[in-house]
């Protein structure tokens, strides 16, 4: 569903998954055949902008090495 996300969001996204299972590899692939529509996108976007994200990425001393 990530990678149907992705690809309904701009023409130009192109996701690059990474795997080492072939399974993972039907799955991905499988992702060009799911259809979201204008709705489901919507109803995505509702749900995720109830998240609240808290704290840092990387604990403060690897956040040091990110070159920020």
């Amino acid at each position: 569903m990530a990678i149907a996300w992705l690809l309904a969001q701009k023409p130009w996204i192109v996701p690059i998954p990474g795997t080492t299972k072939l399974h993972r590899l039907d799955e991905n692939i499988g992702a060009v055949s799911v259809e979201l529509t204008p709705a489901d996108l919507r109803e995505i976007d509702d749900a995720t902008a109830k998240i609240t994200v808290k704290g840092a990425r990387y604990p403060e001393k690897l956040e040091l090495l990110t070159g920020r």
